[in-house]
């Protein structure tokens, strides 16, 4: 999964490195490849990212739990 999103990241950069070329010269389909960027961006990478990094839990010491803190502050 990793590498997979190491690969997925490589051609997003590309894409946006291809995308401002054709900005920078004006041609008419510069929007739609940005554009396309972003969402390939926003809707496939980045959940893939999400899903990776907090898949087993990692997350859960970042969470502050109500009824352990109700407990702590009664002690």
């Amino acid at each position: 999964m990793k590498t997979i999103l190491k690969i997925l990241f490589i051609i997003f950069l590309i894409w946006m490195i291809v995308g401002a070329y054709l900005l920078n010269t004006k041609h008419p389909k510069a929007q739609i490849v940005m554009g396309l960027g972003v969402l390939y961006m926003s809707f496939i990478l980045m959940p893939l990212f999400i899903y990776y990094r907090y898949k087993d839990g990692k997350y859960k010491k970042y969470v502050m739990n109500s009824n352990k803190d109700k407990k702590k502050a009664e002690d």
